[in-house]
């Protein structure tokens, strides 16, 4: 007996075929790894709750990088781990600042070989683990906080970043950076926004990495994006695209592929979607017990994020999958 499935099923009899018939590929092109470095420090630090990740020394970096670009991996994006923090987050815009520095040696050492990205907020670099400026009632100063936004673009533009990724939702941020940049004469420094950023509970092992708590117990749900809502998001995205962003951001990613879908349809800029610390952990966690595969699950997550309309995955996994698609596909 035939069934008009049956031609679904011949096309999935053998990989070649499934691969031949594939609707989504992912490639080490499409990948974004996130990378930690670390002031004041002479080995690496692992990251206990991020398995596989580590705050670096330059050095490390500088290896981790070289790993990273020779399994196709195009770009990195930066955070730093300041050795010491204050009320504004001066060490975002210190032209000796941790992630100034890296961009430097990184810049020396791959040239135009690697996208070097830096994540431009303050939160690493506050003693109170916001955003940006605090007032006396706790609330975040917008206006005050985009003047620090415009600083640290500028320092890490002049240090050699190509992209800047503003990530703090400060309302106006895309366009204050883009009129720094171009008055700085860095025309040519691309935005990344994080343009619909959600007050997610997946970022806790992202502020292990970063030695950030915010004070009091607080949260950034003042300025970050309800969880709830999916068309606010795209006002939020409709907003950067008008300010200037020259690509746009989905975060968290696998647990918003709603939004990644609706965004993909609302906009035509290159978009990307950031696969967090609590997406990659809790694969790493069920691994860890034998309940699942987690390479194969890895996978399986960050292709769904591309298929859901993501061009660029940010993602703590990016060289391990870029080495599992060098030698044998997904």
């Amino acid at each position: 007996m035939s069934f008009p499935q049956r031609r679904l099923r011949r096309l999935r009899r053998t990989p070649s075929l499934r691969r031949m018939v594939a609707e989504t590929a992912l490639r080490p092109d499409d990948l974004i790894a996130p990378l930690f470095v670390r002031e004041g420090i002479d080995q690496p630090v692992a990251v206990p709750s991020l398995p596989g990740v580590e705050q670096h020394t330059l050095d490390s970096l500088l290896a981790e990088a070289e790993r990273t670009v020779a399994a196709g991996v195009p770009a990195v994006v930066l955070f730093g781990v300041p050795a010491h923090k204050d009320p504004e987050g001066s060490g975002a815009w210190d032209p000796e600042g941790i992630v100034q520095r890296a961009v430097r040696a990184l810049r020396s050492e791959f040239g135009d070989d690697l996208v070097v990205i830096c994540d431009l907020c303050v939160d690493e670099y506050t003693d109170h683990g916001h955003c940006g400026i605090v007032r006396s009632d706790g609330s975040v100063d917008n206006d005050a906080t985009l003047v620090l936004y415009q600083r640290a673009a500028a320092a890490q533009a002049e240090a050699g970043a190509d992209v800047v990724a503003p990530s703090g939702m400060m309302d106006g941020q895309v366009a204050a950076i883009r009129t720094a940049l171009d008055d700085g004469g860095f025309g040519d420094v691309a935005i990344l926004a994080y343009a619909a950023k959600y007050a997610s509970a997946l970022y806790g092992p992202f502020r292990d990495a970063v030695d950030v708590s915010i004070a009091g117990g607080g949260d950034r749900k003042g300025y970050q994006q309800d969880p709830r809502n999916v068309r606010e998001s795209l006002e939020e995205v409709r907003a950067d695209v008008a300010e200037g962003a020259d690509l746009v951001m989905v975060k968290p990613a696998l647990a918003y592929l709603d939004v990644v879908a609706a965004v993909r349809a609302a906009v035509d800029l290159p978009l990307a979607a950031y696969h967090v610390s609590g997406e990659y952990a809790m694969v790493h966690a069920a691994a860890e017990r034998g309940w699942i595969d987690g390479d194969a699950v890895m996978a399986e997550h960050v292709t769904a994020i591309k298929r859901a309309g993501a061009d660029l995955i940010l993602t703590y996994a990016a060289r391990q999958l870029a080495e599992q698609l060098n030698s044998n596909g997904l």
